[in-house]
């Protein structure tokens, strides 16, 4: 049976990967070598902030109101393959990733617009806040630990996907490799979703 360390790692990891407005401008500013560092650390540290808020709000939700278990669980079973479910359709029906030509050259733009694109996206906060939370709960007393393995893979994530982007430039324009990693989100996501309804 994994521990709560590995599956915090895979949820996290399958949540972050998928491709959105965050990721597409992290890898931009990576192919570019455009303030990657501080582009990395800002999303590690918002997902360390967000996910850690999420754990303990519904900790004392929960505490407060045992009922709410189930309908975190529920709900986050729900949400996990409907997430699935859209990133299988991704698979099916792919689009190219192509970020802007032009962006934004100073320090201060780029953690601007960053900081916009994550902390304005409500996304980010079913993921973060709503969904890991309600997962790591699950988890009880190991709540934390599973909330380790999902900062480890934001960081793990968003640093290989900034500072190896210049590497990784020329196979994430193909549409292919993107069908493919979505391909493994839908498995992970609708798996781990099932899983967490039937308890």
């Amino acid at each position: 049976m994994a521990t709560p360390v590995v599956v915090g790692f895979l949820a996290s990891f399958t949540l972050i990967a998928a491709i959105g407005a965050q990721n597409a401008f992290v890898l931009r500013q990576g192919i570019r070598r455009e303030h990657v560092a501080a582009v990395v650390t800002l999303c590690t540290v918002s997902d360390i902030v967000l996910i850690a808020a999420g754990i303990a709000g519904f900790g004392a939700l929960i505490n407060a109101h045992p009922a709410a278990v189930d309908v975190a669980r529920y709900g986050g079973a729900l949400f996990l393959i409907g997430y699935g479910l859209l990133a299988a359709w991704r698979a099916w029906r792919p689009s190219g990733l192509t970020p802007a030509e032009k962006g934004p050259a100073r320090l201060v733009d780029v953690l601007i617009t960053c900081a916009a694109m994550t902390w304005l996206n409500p996304h980010v906060y079913l993921d973060t806040v709503v969904l890991l939370g309600a997962l790591a709960n699950e988890h009880r007393d190991d709540r934390w630990l599973f909330g380790i393995g999902a900062v480890t893979a934001s960081a793990v994530w968003f640093v290989g996907l900034g500072l190896g982007a210049r590497r990784l430039a020329g196979l994430f324009a193909s549409p292919v490799t993107w069908r493919v990693l979505d391909g493994l989100i839908a498995v992970v996501m609708i798996t781990l979703g099932v899983t967490v309804a039937i308890g």
